[in-house]
C-alpha cells in the first residue's frame, strides 16, 4: 500500500467506517462460529470485530511488518496472527467455520489471484462454513487513493460466477455506500 493508503488505513476516520458501516452491514446474519480465519487484516480495524464474534481467530497477513504489529497488540488474546499468503494459506483442509476479508482483495495483482484466495477460502471451511468479504466498487476517486499500490478492483457483477467456481453457494451480492459485501456458504 502507499503511505497515504496505509495510514488512512489505521486512522480514526477509517476505524469510525468499520465500526459503525462496514462491519455490522457485512455480518448481518452471519455466525462466524468458534474458529475464524481472516485474510488481509493490515492494521487490524476489522480484526477487533471479528475476534470478539468468534472462540478463535487465525489473521493471515502478507506484510511482516503489519504482521509482527498485529501480532504485538493481540499477544494473548484469542487472535492468532499468521505471516501468510491468502493465495497459499497453508492451512488444514475444512478447519474453519467462517472466512472474511475487508477491502482487501483488490489488493491482489490479478483476477487470477484473487480466483486463488476465494478457492483457498473454500478450501479451508468445513462445509457450510460461511464467507464475508467487502470492497470498495471502482471509481476514479479509489484509482487515484491507490495510486502507487497493486489495485485490481473487483466487479460486483461478476462475483457470484467467481464464488460458485471456487466453491461456493448461496452467494449474496449487495452494493452499499462504501461498495459491496458479499455472504457465500463453502459448498
Amino acid at each position: 500500500m502507499n503511505s497515504g493508503h496505509l495510514e488512512f488505513c489505521a486512522s480514526p476516520q477509517w476505524r469510525q467506517l468499520v465500526d459503525e458501516v462496514i462491519v455490522p452491514e457485512a455480518l448481518v446474519g452471519v455466525d462466524l462460529g468458534d474458529d475464524g480465519v481472516e485474510i488481509g487484516p493490515g492494521p487490524g480495524l476489522t480484526t477487533d470485530h471479528l475476534r470478539t464474534r468468534t472462540a478463535h481467530l487465525t489473521a493471515v497477513e502478507l506484510d511482516p511488518t503489519l504482521a509482527g504489529a498485529l501480532a504485538d497488540r493481540l499477544a494473548g488474546t484469542n487472535v492468532e496472527v499468521v505471516l501468510g499468503d491468502a493465495t497459499a494459506l497453508g492451512l488444514a483442509d475444512g478447519r474453519f467455520s467462517a472466512a472474511a476479508s475487508f477491502h482487501m482483495l483488490h489488493h491482489l495483482p490479478t483476477p487470477g489471484a484473487q480466483d486463488r484466495a476465494f478457492a483457498e477460502l473454500a478450501r479451508v471451511l468445513a462445509p457450510g462454513g460461511a464467507l464475508v468479504a467487502a470492497a470498495g466498487v471502482e471509481d476514479e476517486a479509489l484509482r487515484r487513493f491507490h495510486e502507487g499500490d497493486t489495485y485490481t478492483p473487483i466487479d460486483p457483477a461478476g462475483l457470484v460466477a467467481r464464488l460458485g467456481r471456487a466453491g461456493f453457494d448461496r452467494i449474496e451480492v449487495r452494493i452499499h455506500d462504501l461498495g459491496w459485501l458479499c455472504t457465500a456458504v463453502a459448498a
